[in-house]
């Protein structure tokens, strides 16, 4: 009894905090159900997925009150990722682990030194496309083969698309909902799914994104935007750094 009720206040945190940030939370939730509860892959990267996805729903129309969603750049990253979520999921039985934790620390290091070099750069007026896509197909594949929500390169491919950071985060929540959905309508099918660990945690995490929009509106007010793309990308290169270990 115990155990959930730590894991429920994990997923308020967690909710909050990485609702906040654009992110779906997949990521952490992955880790606590490997190392916590010594799940197998499968199993937690299952759990995790679905966990993530009804805060991120929350989330999204909590932004979408706001009207801070940029539905252009949104759903030309969300036409690229779809298609991406279902590749990573047919080929991520094949695909050896060393090969993927490379290639997922390279992009979010990658992502984050990016952020951290072109912060100061002028914001194109226009959005591009083609960088739109190729953000948005990292994005699907990370959610199909390794069940995390993909926020990461959506939030930094949105940020080095010139949206400001309370734009770039809504939108990228937005377009974490299509990926998460269609990742989590698989793995529900595979009965996989650790609903002991899973419920306490989407009840957190659900009350935490109720709480995210209203602390992104406060932070805006209160000028910290420059502040949070520091956090932004300092957190995109320690979970690149992470992945390795």
């Amino acid at each position: 009894m115990l155990t959930m009720v730590w894991l429920g206040l994990i997923g308020v945190v967690v909710g909050t905090f990485v609702i906040a940030l654009g992110g779906g939370g997949a990521a952490i939730y992955l880790g606590i159900l490997a190392s916590g509860f010594h799940l197998s892959p499968a199993v937690a990267a299952a759990t995790s997925i679905v966990t993530a996805l009804p805060s991120i729903i929350i989330g999204t129309v909590g932004y979408f009150r706001q009207g801070k969603i940029n539905f252009k750049i949104g759903n030309q990253m969300m036409v690229a990722a779809l298609p991406a979520v279902v590749v990573g999921l047919l080929v991520s039985p094949k695909i050896p682990t060393a090969w993927y934790q490379w290639l997922l620390a390279l992009i979010l290091i990658g992502l984050g030194v990016q952020i951290l070099v072109k912060r100061h750069a002028s914001r194109p007026t226009q959005p591009n496309r083609f960088a739109a896509s190729v953000y948005g197909v990292i994005s699907g594949l990370m959610v199909g083969v390794a069940g995390l929500s993909g926020g990461g390169p959506v939030l930094a491919g949105l940020l080095l698309l010139g949206l400001d950071t309370f734009q770039a985060t809504a939108t990228s929540t937005y377009v974490l909902v299509g990926m998460s959905l269609l990742g989590a309508a698989f793995h529900l099918t595979t009965g996989n799914i650790y609903w002991t660990a899973g419920i306490p945690l989407i009840i957190g995490t659900v009350i935490g994104a109720l709480l995210a929009p209203i602390v992104v509106k406060f932070l805006s007010r209160e000028g910290h935007g420059s502040h949070l793309n520091f956090v932004i990308a300092g957190l995109l290169i320690f979970m690149g750094v992470k992945s390795l270990f």
